[in-house]
């Protein structure tokens, strides 16, 4: 036992150099008392019946695949320190045999079984990998989401934001971006935004923290990033004032969003008049019952027809062509309607506090444009 498990160990130096360290250091002992104790294992399988792993042996195994992952190295280099010590061992026991005059059936058993012996060892070596792997991505996760909730929540002191960051593995930017978008959206997310993105999650919501795009392109590619995912952008914030960024997005999905199927994001940035009006509805609805009360007298059809030619006269100041294009109508009719407004809303018009008043209720409750 003890020159077998020396050649095998030279074999293993020769053959998987990035082990030589380890082989050569205090850890040797260990290393040649778990081979031999491989290699007992191997030869009381013979005639038996039992499996190549006890429980306690899959763990060993299990745990040299977890080791793998903490020395930041792939699998390869273990698998191929298995192949080379199969090589090693099929060699000396072929060499013991034939002294002994084994047939050439029993060499070919013996092949069989040390390779399938192997076999084993690196399946359980794999799973502990895996295991680790996993493990440490779900634990990579859960520190990602606590750095993305003090970010939102707004309320954790820098230091400890930093120190949060720090230990996530993450680089907190200067600017921050939140995005929110429905929890059924979340589907290959994460791949898309990529490590730039934390994800967190609110009851039916995902949300985003994202740096700020840096460039036009930068901002191109987290629209693409969005695309089908019902998603609300919020403004572009330093990181202390991320709350603020999500309260924005989350004021503009309430008011703006709309239609679920729409192609691209939301951006908040470039709906801040509207969401300005809209977020206090009980006032714009008091205002435009003062303003548009002299419309209540008309029929549905023609109040509709003279809010959308009223809202395109104070857009255009009054410019009858560009108000036709807009409205879609003839110049002359365009003027027909202006003398329409001047008889119900009187000197209202004149007035430059009416006419902002009256642009104000009529962007916060678009007419239907109806010719």
């Amino acid at each position: 036992m003890p020159a077998f498990t020396e050649g095998l160990l030279a074999a293993v130096h020769r053959d998987v150099p990035v082990y030589a360290t380890s082989l050569e250091g205090p850890l040797r002992g260990e290393i040649q008392h778990g081979v031999e104790s491989a290699l007992t294992r191997f030869l009381d399988l013979a005639g038996t019946e039992q499996p190549a792993l006890r429980d306690e042996d899959r763990l060993v195994y299990e745990l040299l695949g977890r080791a793998e992952v903490h020395q930041g190295r792939p699998m390869d280099a273990l698998f191929g320190a298995y192949r080379s010590a199969a090589r090693a061992t099929l060699r000396s026991m072929s060499g013991v045999a034939m002294e002994s005059g084994a047939e050439a059936s029993v060499l070919i058993v013996l092949a069989e079984s040390v390779f399938a012996y192997i076999e084993e060892l690196s399946a359980a070596s794999a799973q502990g990998y895996a295991a680790e792997e996993s493990e440490r991505a779900g634990e990579q996760e859960r520190l990602l989401a606590t750095v993305a909730e003090m970010l939102i929540r707004g309320h954790a002191e820098e230091d400890a934001v930093r120190a949060a960051v720090l230990t996530a593995g993450w680089t907190l930017p200067e600017r921050v971006v939140v995005v929110t978008l429905p929890a059924d959206r979340r589907t290959g997310l994460k791949s898309r935004l990529g490590a730039r993105a934390l994800l967190t999650s609110r009851p039916g919501d995902i949300i985003a923290v994202v740096p700020e795009p840096s460039s036009p392109t930068a901002r191109q590619e987290l629209g693409r990033a969005l695309v089908r995912r019902n998603a609300v952008v919020g403004p572009a914030r330093p990181w202390p004032s991320a709350p603020d960024s999500l309260r924005l997005a989350v004021l503009a999905r309430d008011l703006l969003r709309t239609d679920p199927d729409v192609e691209g994001p939301l951006w908040v940035t470039e709906h801040l008049a509207q969401l300005l009006l809209l977020s206090d509805h009980a006032m714009v609805e008091d205002l435009a019952a003062q303003r548009l009360a002299p419309l209540e007298q008309l029929r549905p059809a023609q109040r509709e027809r003279l809010r959308a030619t009223l809202l395109s006269w104070l857009k255009h100041h009054g410019h009858r062509a560009a108000m036709a294009a807009e409205l879609d109508v003839h110049e002359q009719t365009v003027g027909y309607r202006v003398n329409q407004l001047r008889e119900v809303f009187g000197e209202a018009l004149n007035d430059p506090q009416a006419r902002f008043e009256l642009e104000l209720v009529l962007r916060a409750r678009p007419p239907r444009n109806s010719a």
